[in-house]
């Protein structure tokens, strides 16, 4: 592809800094450049130059080099200013730059061309927006190994076995009036549960990736007082709660984003459920029952010094039916030789007692993602065409194992095909791509 316009943006982050970037990407981005620094520019050169105004009054000085396409990042010609950071400064030479013929980058806009332009593919495009957005070092890793083209690579051999499948099914369609019954070849029967497995198999790393990404939504639960935003408080590392030896402190969600032997957690910290007549306490534990039906994980705080009271056991009983845990807090204010339940952990968040353990218990049906390199950083759309993909060849099997008909079978593995290459961009509509690209940063 393409594009007559020449492009720009500024690549850093807001705010004032050493150095800011400006990259151009298009068909004039060398004419750009060497009327802004007054100067040719060579290939393969990283050049000190001076800026100018249209004045030819310098705005500033800096560095810049030129790649011409298609050995860049886009695929185009691209100039890259690297000037200070001041963004006053960094607006003057945007501003100058679209004077000299470019225009302003949409969200997105660079990654789309190089995507257009068969540098990346979609989920290495997607994989360089997780990887700004990277939320722990497991996640940045992941990304970084989808970006390298892990997870490409993986759906493209996927893909490859499924068309040398459906070559066989075909075959055996376009000379069904000869003697050679292709689809009676044990071979197909093989190959075809061989894909099963392998997108089962990728499928669940990407589930686990989707927690990676996203998250996994922990949500302290109890009575006021139970200690909820204590713990919040430890997990988080700073005081990011009030806490206070009044009952009912915290009102609203409060809500951190903490990484826990390189898991991420969304932890939320709810306001105490008791009944209540105060309309604001009201709207709080309404919004606090809403979280709890969202969580992953519940952590129902106890206070240790009564145990569990009436009050403790109609919430327990509300939630029967979810996955909680039952902690006592405040275990640093009983005695040692009084009979502790075995029903649940004790914790203190004054001396870090049990912690430990809580940590682990939370963590205990995770993965390590510190140590597992197989990993996919995958978003919504990837597991939709992953289950997708898992339904039709199911359904190709059964077909191939119940009736032997080449014609639905054939279908199948061809719908099977398509949802996987939606991944990687081989079969996309112009709405997909508009609405991934939107959300990447200006710049990328």
């Amino acid at each position: 592809m393409q594009n007559q316009d020449t492009i720009a943006a500024i690549a850093t982050a807001a705010g004032v800094s050493g150095i800011g970037i400006i990259r151009v990407s298009g068909p004039q981005s060398l004419q750009v450049g060497e009327k802004l620094t007054a100067s040719k520019l060579p290939v393969k050169h990283v050049l000190f130059r001076h800026f100018y105004d249209n004045s030819q009054i310098v705005l500033d000085h800096g560095i810049c080099f030129y790649c011409p396409a298609p050995h860049s990042f886009t695929g185009e010609d691209v100039v890259e200013i690297q000037a200070h950071g001041g963004p006053i400064l960094l607006d003057m030479l945007l501003e100058r730059i679209c004077q000299l013929g470019a225009r302003l980058s949409r969200p997105g806009e660079f990654s789309e061309r190089a995507f257009v332009n068969d540098k990346i593919d979609l989920a290495q495009a997607e994989a360089i927006a997780d990887l700004i957005e990277s939320g722990s070092r497991a996640a940045a890793r992941a990304a970084m190994r989808s970006l390298q083209g892990d997870f490409s690579n993986q759906i493209n051999h996927l893909v490859a076995d499924i068309v040398h499948l459906r070559s066989y099914v075909e075959a055996a369609l376009d000379f069904a009036e000869e003697e050679i019954d292709f689809l009676s070849d044990k071979k197909i029967g093989k190959q075809l549960q061989a894909c099963q497995a392998t997108v089962v198999h990728i499928l669940k790393r990407a589930q686990q990736g989707r927690i990676l990404k996203e998250g996994i939504n922990l949500v302290l639960a109890g009575l006021p007082n139970a200690g909820k935003s204590s713990l919040l408080n430890y997990l988080a590392g700073f005081e990011a709660a009030i806490v206070t030896d009044v009952p009912g402190t915290t009102r609203d969600v409060l809500r951190e984003h903490i990484s826990l032997k390189g898991i991420p957690l969304h932890v939320h910290d709810t306001a105490g459920l008791q009944d209540t007549s105060n309309p604001v306490e009201q709207e709080g534990i309404k919004r606090a029952w809403l979280e709890i039906h969202r969580a992953d994980i519940i952590l129902l705080l106890v206070d240790s010094t009564p145990g569990i009271t009436a009050a403790d056991e109609a919430i327990i009983k509300q939630l029967t039916s979810l996955n909680y845990q039952l902690v006592y807090s405040k275990a640093d204010l009983i005695a040692e030789n009084i009979v502790r339940q075995s029903d649940g952990l004790y914790i203190s968040t004054r001396d870090g007692y049990g912690m430990p353990a809580l940590i682990d218990r939370i963590t205990s049906n995770q993965i390590d993602y510190n140590r597992d390199d197989q990993i996919i950083l995958a978003r919504h759309r990837h597991i939709e065409a992953l289950q997708q993909a898992q339904i039709s060849l199911d359904q190709a099997n059964h077909i191939f194992t119940e009736t032997g008909s080449g014609e639905l079978m054939a279908e199948d593995l061809r719908i099977a095909q398509q949802q996987l290459s939606e991944i990687t961009g081989e079969f996309t509509t112009d709405d997909l791509l508009g609405n991934i690209f939107s959300r990447f940063c200006i710049g990328k």
